[in-house]
């Protein structure tokens, strides 16, 4: 039995802040910006607005995009590195907004990572035969998270939700395989100075830039070329590359370290920012609305976030 995407969605906050907005606040320029990350904006959700109200709204999207009832859920995993209360989690809340009874939900935290996480953990669960229809939701409010007095961060990042509903396939339409990977020592290269049980807050992003960005580059473009000869596969086979959208220059390096063809690239940085977990499934739906998506493409996702965390994951459409 194999897994697919039978529907994806997505929802981005109403507010858009610009770089020109950032300029009032901080010492940075619309240029500096753009030249170093490719980011032209990022949407910001208000004060009343939690990660699982942006969860809600992509997965509401995601049910009608894939022609099923939310009655239909038999599993709700949440991805989210900013979840609305220490505990419960957000899918549970989720779970109680779309009204679905005793059906299991959870939340997954692989920061940056968490879409290919969730897919991996949703694919595999789908092959116990115990889930027929389930629900990856990534919601982030990344906003929450920043200190919007260090230029080196708080232009980095946005808020957004995006979802996909799979179930079992029968089809040629499948998720043909995924990898995931992680590397504890590296923490240090993008966390946060607070939590729970250390501080009894949040607290804000640190991060080493430099490092992380070599780092970045590395685990993502390591595990396409992984996956893809696991596969007998090669970029020639693949109609879409869809990274984590952190910063266009990774992008773009990782894109060149593997040869690839950068028209092959869905690339959404610009308008979303880094949108955590939730950026990949915002970089899909975005592809299907356009209308370029077509049955039995290849699309390759890969990730690389806090952890540190990353890995690769090729479907079929």
């Amino acid at each position: 039995m194999a897994c697919k995407i039978l529907g994806c969605g997505s929802y981005l906050p109403e507010r858009v802040v610009s770089n020109a907005d950032l300029e009032k606040l901080i010492d940075t320029s619309d240029e500096w910006i753009r030249s170093r990350t490719g980011i032209h904006q990022r949407h910001i959700a208000n004060d009343s607005e939690f990660a699982s109200h942006l969860a809600l709204k992509a997965a509401e999207n995601a049910i009608s995009d894939a022609g099923v009832k939310a009655s239909d859920v038999d599993l709700i995993i949440v991805c989210t590195t900013t979840p609305d209360n220490s505990f419960p989690s957000t899918a549970t809340k989720l779970q109680g907004y779309l009204k679905l009874g005793n059906v299991p939900s959870f939340d997954l935290q692989a920061v940056c990572s968490g879409f290919i996480y969730g897919l991996h953990l949703a694919d595999s669960l789908m092959k116990t035969k115990q889930y027929k229809t389930i629900l990856l939701v990534c919601a982030e409010k990344m906003s929450s998270l920043l200190d919007w007095t260090d230029r080196g961060t708080c232009v980095l990042f946005g808020d957004g939700a995006g979802a996909v509903v799979l179930q079992d396939s029968d089809s040629e339409s499948e998720i043909i395989d995924s990898r995931i990977y992680s590397d504890g020592s590296q923490y240090d290269l993008l966390f946060t100075d607070g939590g729970v049980s250390s501080t009894k807050q949040s607290g804000v992003i640190k991060m080493q830039g430099p490092a992380l960005f070599k780092k970045a580059v590395e685990k993502m473009a390591d595990s396409v070329a992984e996956i893809l000869e696991r596969n007998n596969m090669s970029m020639d086979d693949v109609n879409y590359l869809i990274p984590h959208q952190a910063n266009i220059r990774i992008i773009d390096a990782i894109v060149d370290r593997l040869k690839a063809d950068h028209n092959k690239v869905i690339k959404t940085v610009a308008s979303h920012a880094n949108c955590s977990a939730a950026s990949i499934p915002l970089a899909l739906a975005e592809l299907q609305s356009n209308g370029t998506l077509k049955r039995g493409d290849v699309l390759l996702f890969t990730a690389f976030g806090a952890g540190l965390t990353w890995g690769s994951a090729i479907i079929r459409w």
